[in-house]
């Protein structure tokens, strides 16, 4: 193989890893704490996004916000935003954006893991474990409902006579 025909050497390195924004609500206390038979109801919602700084610098940001509730009050709401930055140099597009869609989340999930437990049990309540969560099925299942939607989409755009919106 010709010199000029190698494949580009391919470097990921982790920057730096950030809180870029934490709050934490307990709007039910001090009575919460009254009580001993309460079991309240957790949500979670999980996304992650991706901005370029410069040429090869990335930043994704995990965005984990969790909320248990009893009925329709609110036990307590953590809403954390997990940042790092990552030299990405040499891959395809399709493997930044595998990169950044799962390999780096995946990188800052124990950092958001960390926080959200310590908060939460600085707040006064039992220990609070975050499960562990597979980002590479989380985007394989996001790229294929992406897909799912453009293909709908241009089928519907060519059925309605100009692809309006729906």
């Amino acid at each position: 193989m010709a010199e000029n025909e190698q494949a580009p050497d391919k470097q990921l390195a982790i920057q730096k890893i950030y809180v870029k924004d934490f709050s934490f609500e307990s709007p039910c206390t001090p009575q919460v704490f009254q009580r001993q038979d309460w079991s309240p109801k957790t949500d979670l919602n999980l996304r992650s996004s991706h901005t370029t700084i410069a040429d090869k610098t990335h930043e994704v940001v995990l965005s984990i916000t969790i909320e248990a509730k009893e009925e329709d009050k609110t036990i307590f709401l953590v809403e954390l935003q997990q940042a790092g930055l990552f030299h990405i140099d040499g891959y395809t597009d399709e493997e930044l954006k595998a990169i950044v869609g799962s390999f780096c989340p995946n990188i800052l999930f124990p950092y958001s893991r960390e926080s959200i437990a310590g908060i939460i049990s600085k707040g006064g309540f039992p220990e609070f474990i975050l499960q562990p969560i597979n980002f590479d099925a989380l985007y394989a299942q996001g790229m294929a409902q992406a897909e799912a939607e453009a293909t709908a989409t241009a089928e519907g755009g060519d059925n309605n006579g100009g692809g309006a919106a729906h």
